[in-house]
């Protein structure tokens, strides 16, 4: 099992990854940080939440996993991806627009 430090964005945080293949939800600053992903290609995707991580794509496909906060402005572009993230206060945690934009982790057999 491979450990990637987010130094020296957040020292104290890690994603864990066995084989490239399973990633487990990462604990920041006291709280679960939850992980979007876009496989679909969608150019906007609505979020519950402000902070969060952007996986690009399912793996093989993936970009290094990045922390985002959308901050005040309510919207950010992840930069590796190019997608458009914007809070939308009526969804709560994972819930995505449209629907299943959330990372799942994918069991290594």
């Amino acid at each position: 099992m491979r450990r990637f430090r987010l130094w020296p964005f957040a020292p104290h945080a890690t994603i864990v990854r066995a084989d490239y293949q399973t990633t487990e939800t990462t604990a920041m600053a006291g709280h679960i940080i939850p992980h979007f992903q876009n496989s679909a290609g969608h150019e906007v995707i609505e979020i519950g939440v402000t902070e969060f991580m952007c996986v690009g794509a399912h793996p093989p496909f993936d970009h290094p996993h990045v922390y985002l906060d959308l901050g005040d402005e309510g919207e950010k572009v992840c930069g590796y991806c190019s997608t458009l993230y914007r809070r939308n206060a009526s969804l709560h945690g994972t819930e995505t627009i449209p629907a299943g934009c959330v990372f799942e982790e994918l069991n290594a057999a």
